[in-house]
């Protein structure tokens, strides 16, 4: 298996693959992704469509687990015949692209839900076929920081519970999934990024901007809040 990714859901993933007795053929990401792990093979790349024929080459089972990936595959890698894998940090079809902006605009409107969902990579961002999905709560009062650690977590109970199914099976079609659809949902990027103080006024506002001590993590959404 080929991981593409980086940050801590991303070892946690690795690692719980190796506790499972599964081969790591390859973890790819950017420079600044790289651990110490001798034992796992690291490309650095920040564009994972340049280091496609890597890829193709390293893999033994023909699956890439994408955690938590901010690179965009492209023709060339979904031209190799890998099945890319991702673990979207987000219900689908409604909350697509950035999940840490996807998240303020579901607290923003009160969502008493949202989900992590593992989805096959297609030419789309995040408009792949979903295999899986696991939905957790939002409380009414929950902070933002409080809601995206639930969710972190959630993702990787999802990718926990998904590796053995796909392992076993590198063509399974994944299981029956409640697909989420809500008014105003989409794709939520750089530009949704953008209109967030737009919304200063919403009374659910500073919960769903609270990020508390996540905001190292994320510089460019708290910037845009302050």
């Amino acid at each position: 298996m080929i991981f593409v990714g980086e940050g801590a859901l991303l070892w946690r993933a690795v690692q719980h693959t190796l506790d499972s007795g599964l081969a790591v053929d390859l973890v790819c990401g950017p420079a600044d992704a790289r651990t110490a792990r001798p034992d796992v093979p690291f490309l650095a790349t920040a564009d994972v469509n340049t280091v496609a024929a890597e890829l193709a080459a390293a893999g033994t089972d023909g699956l890439v687990w994408s955690i938590n990936n901010r690179m965009i595959f492209r023709a060339p890698v979904l031209s190799t015949g890998l099945r890319i894998l991702n673990v979207h940090h987000g219900p689908l079809p409604a909350y697509r692209g950035r999940p840490e902006v996807a998240l303020v605009y579901a607290m923003l409107r009160g969502e008493p839900e949202f989900a992590a969902t593992l989805h096959q990579v297609d030419e789309g961002i995040d408009t792949g076929r979903t295999l899986a999905a696991e939905y957790y709560p939002i409380g009414p009062d929950d902070p933002y920081h409080v809601v995206l650690r639930r969710g972190l977590e959630t993702c990787h109970n999802l990718f926990k519970r998904c590796l053995p199914l796909a392992a076993a099976d590198p063509a399974w079609t994944g299981e029956p999934t409640r697909l989420m659809e809500t008014e105003g949902g989409g794709y939520f990027g750089r530009k949704a990024l953008l209109r967030l103080p737009e919304h200063r006024t919403d009374p659910n506002f500073e919960r769903a901007t609270d990020l508390g001590f996540l905001a190292g993590y994320f510089p460019e959404l708290a910037a845009t809040l302050s």
